[in-house]
């Protein structure tokens, strides 16, 4: 901080008085030195004070007024020293200042603002002055951080005696009081604005929290609020009816591969259980339903609430919706049980609805296995009969081809023809040598040789009609050997005809076997009961979900806002 100038104090004497006059430094701020008389008025001030009085003055004592006592004798005469016009005018400025009756928080902003700027100010109205005179306006609102004024050396600081106190300087009334002084050191005024700063916060804070609470209140409690109340008054009880079953393997001749190890195991009947949930769950179950309960007229009774209620004449798409709420199936293909949970307003009714749709899943199952079975047997079948069709064509043929050439065994035919042909070339081999034989004769006999000959030539020619019989190609088809050609093919055809229809027929009955295999069936383990006591809605848990929807859309709301605001002010 800045050290004051020093000011010196004078003396008036007044003429035939024994007391001593008291010092005129009531306008710098200085007290009387000795104490002991009254202090006097000031008749002119003085110039320069002197520099003894600084201690006190900066010691900021308050001084008192000077006042004639009640034995004082008359002023004769005054001496002293007469203040120049420039002091004169300091001092007017001084007194309209004080007379402007600035607050003591404004005069100390004006004393630091001058020690800020280096101005010698004696005092808090002459630091305004001095100020004024620069231009500067001493109660302009500055930062917070200009108002701390840094320490100066330690050098620069006059010691201090023991018992003396820091204190700045303080203004001077025109008619002093001895009261205490309300003034507080700059640690005090620091205290001060900080304490006003956390003031400003907390107040901040708390208008915040009541806006959060505000928002808070609007968006997530009152909407909880009219959850709650529609969930504890207004909703109409519903009745729950639960019931579980399985879809089952018949049980049959152990399958080979991987059929076999599955066959005992839920894995099984896996995509049967599926396709009964999904038909279940689907727009044709709630048609029959609907057709066979009433599903409809059930949900549009006036004692249901207009939430769960539907509209007096509701489309298929608004009972289905309806429908998927108040028909929950499940299934669990660890167990392989499917689960049903069937709701409706009266527990007979819903008992009623679970039934019906148990066994709108048994026709399903029994659709499903007859199904397989009927693939499984049709392609069995087919090539059964095909097989059958094709060995009865092969008999036909081999039947025609024995008709055709009047015979039921022309390998027997051929044979014998070949051995009537053996026969018939040994005897003409013989009438040959027979002939042969006369020929040598000198003078045969020509009756034998003609009978010789006659003979050798009908044996040739029955050998030659023998040999046409087998060989005659002008007959195409209808010649011995290609009859026997023919039905040596169809007799081989016939055979792998037999073996087709050996094989088919195996076929259909491993077929038959599996699909009697393959039956599936459906077994109830819980069976639908009606409950005495009303299962939905559940007041507490559906409260207390909405309550965290509500939050939750509330915090991402405000998140994303707040991540917008950040983004637009950066």
């Amino acid at each position: 901080m800045t050290t004051k100038p020093k000011a010196k104090r004078f003396r008036i004497k007044r003429s035939g008085t024994s007391g001593v006059a008291a010092t005129s430094a009531a306008s710098t701020g200085a007290p009387s030195n000795s104490g002991q008389t009254p202090p006097v008025p000031r008749a002119v001030p003085s110039p320069a004070p002197s520099a003894a009085a600084q201690p006190k003055a900066a010691a900021g004592q308050p001084p008192r007024a000077a006042t004639a006592g009640p034995t004082a004798a008359p002023a004769q005469g005054m001496t002293g020293q007469v203040s120049s016009a420039r002091e004169t005018a300091s001092d007017t400025d001084i007194e309209a200042i004080r007379r402007e009756g600035l607050t003591g928080r404004q005069l100390r902003m004006a004393r630091r603002v001058a020690q800020r700027h280096g101005l010698p100010a004696t005092s808090d109205f002459d630091a305004v002055r001095l100020l004024r005179q620069k231009g500067i306006d001493p109660f302009q609102r500055a930062n917070m951080l200009e108002l701390v004024v840094p320490k100066k050396d330690d050098a620069q600081v006059p010691a201090k005696t023991e018992g003396d106190q820091t204190q700045l300087p303080q203004t001077v009334p025109v008619h002093p009081t001895y009261v205490p002084s309300t003034d507080f050191s700059p640690a005090r005024a620091r205290e001060d604005e900080i304490s006003k700063i956390q003031r400003d916060l907390a107040k901040r804070r708390r208008r915040r929290m009541g806006l959060l609470l505000a928002r808070l209140s609007f968006f997530v409690f009152l909407p909880t609020v009219i959850a709650g109340y529609y969930f504890f008054s207004v909703a109409t009880p519903m009745y729950s009816t639960k019931s579980e079953f399985l879809i089952l393997q018949a049980d049959g001749g152990a399958a080979g591969g991987m059929g076999g190890l599955l066959s005992g195991t839920q894995f099984a009947t896996n995509q049967d259980s599926i396709a009964v949930q999904s038909y279940l769950q689907s727009k044709d179950a709630m048609l029959r339903l609907n057709d066979d309960a009433g599903f409809k007229a059930h949900f549009t009774q006036d004692e249901i609430d207009p939430i769960q209620r539907l509209s007096p004449d509701p489309t298929n798409e608004e009972a289905y919706k309806t429908f998927k709420k108040n028909v929950k199936i499940g299934y669990d293909p660890t167990e392989g049980v499917i689960r049903m949970e069937v709701i409706a307003a009266d527990p007979l009714i819903a008992t009623a609805f679970s039934r019906k749709l148990i066994s709108y899943a048994e026709e399903r199952v029994n659709s499903l296995s007859e199904q397989k079975r009927s693939d499984q047997m049709r392609e069995a079948l087919i090539s059964f009969e095909e097989a059958q069709a094709e060995r009865r064509t092969a008999q036909q043929q081999l039947v025609d081809l024995q008709v055709q050439g009047s015979i039921l065994d022309p390998e027997a035919v051929i044979a014998s023809i070949r051995t009537q042909i053996n026969n018939l070339e040994v005897q003409l081999q013989e009438k040959r040598l027979q002939l042969a034989a006369l020929m040598d004769n000198a003078r045969p006999n020509q009756s034998r040789v003609d009978g010789t000959q006659g003979d050798i030539r009908r044996l040739e020619t029955l050998l030659a009609e023998l040999n046409a019989r087998m060989t005659d190609v002008s007959q195409g088809e209808n010649s011995l050997a290609q009859l026997a050609v023919r039905i040596q093919m169809a007799q081989a055809d016939l055979v792998t005809r037999d073996m087709l229809l050996q094989s088919a027929l195996q076929a259909v009955e491993s077929t038959r076997t599996e699909a009697n295999r393959q039956v599936r069936y459906l077994t109830i383990s819980v069976e639908p009961v009606s409950s005495e006591e009303p299962s939905y809605p559940r007041a507490f848990e559906n409260t207390l979900l909405a309550f965290m929807v509500f939050g939750g859309i509330y915090l991402l709301v405000s998140l994303t806002a707040s991540i917008l605001r950040e983004q637009v002010s950066s």
